[in-house]
């Protein structure tokens, strides 16, 4: 017997779809689309959802509902992260998602969506050595979970994200040095309080659109292609020249560089330096999953049925 499966993942600067075809307990990715809509656009100063955010997040998410009425998806799920944990006006958000995608978006706790983020990506990488850390850089959290053998056993969601450190801190462009140094001065403060502990870390997995772009860049690919970012792995040296590269270069050049979307090159410097930070006290090399919060979500709702 087979059945459809759906998740969309509503963050801070990307709509996400993923939509996979159950049989016999297992997973097939049928389709997986992403829309960088920016729906946290002001947020973090305005404590709202910007009109303009809000048009662009619909129109994305109309795009979605088509696709899953034309397939016939029955089981779906979506979610929203931080950006619709701090609006005032979520009402719009959640009565324009309804209309769109037939269900009601559910606000996750920073939690929740740290184990979701774990779960998927450990579900495409069988064999870990344990304990794992996954890192789930977003626009406007990042999430942290450590587990050993598929089991959680700390997780934690940072109030800290690609966009968020860029518009707190990096405000010139390029960034100067001494927002920089603020930047990484607050980044390093909240791993402080994290209650992470780093050293106890065998695989340091990361996942979400600043990582697979670094992975990406790192590679010099003409082309974004996730079959060969899957897998890949920066080391320290690599992650280091790369975060000193992107901060160094103006937007208008970022924009330029080969796999880059210009709706991910003026934060990317941001979520940059975040995974650098986390990676000067993870003692491994970051290794690149493709599968991420969506992969969890999906796997969440065909768990329930079962």
């Amino acid at each position: 017997m087979t059945d459809l499966y759906a998740a969309v993942d509503c963050g801070t600067n990307s709509v996400r779809l993923l939509i996979a075809r159950a049989q016999d307990g297992r997973l097939f990715e049928l389709d997986r689309r992403l829309h960088l809509t920016r729906l946290g656009q002001g947020v973090d100063a305005t404590g709202r959802f910007h009109p303009d955010a809000l048009a662009r997040t619909f129109a994305a998410m109309a795009d979605f509902g088509e696709q899953l009425d034309a397939l016939g998806v029955r089981h779906r799920r979506v979610v929203a992260t931080s950006a619709a944990r701090d609006a005032a006006n979520s009402g719009e958000f959640f009565a324009g998602a309804r209309e769109r995608l037939g269900v009601d978006a559910e606000i996750i706790s920073g939690e929740e969506e740290a184990g979701l983020s774990y779960a998927g990506a450990v579900s495409a990488l069988p064999s870990l050595p344990q304990p794992v850390l996954v890192m789930d850089i977003g626009g406007g959290s990042t999430e942290l979970v450590l587990g050993d053998g598929g089991t959680p056993s700390a997780a934690v969601s940072l109030d800290v994200g690609s966009v968020r450190l860029r518009e707190r801190f990096l405000h010139s462009d390029p960034p100067s040095a001494a927002e920089i140094g603020a930047a990484r001065h607050y980044v390093d403060g909240l791993l402080d309080a994290s209650g992470i502990p780093f050293a106890d870390v065998a695989t340091w997995v990361g996942v979400g659109g600043t990582v697979t772009s670094l992975s990406a860049l790192a590679q010099g690919l003409p082309a974004y292609d996730r079959a060969l970012v899957h897998g890949s792995s920066l080391a320290a040296d690599e992650l280091d020249a790369l975060t000193a590269r992107l901060l160094a270069m103006p937007v208008a050049e970022v924009t330029t560089l080969p796999t880059m979307v210009p709706g991910r090159a003026d934060v990317i410097c941001g979520g940059a330096l975040i995974c650098q930070t986390v990676g000067r006290r993870a003692p491994a090399p970051l290794l690149v999953s493709e599968a991420d919060i969506l992969d969890g979500i999906v796997l969440g709702l065909l768990s329930r049925d079962a």
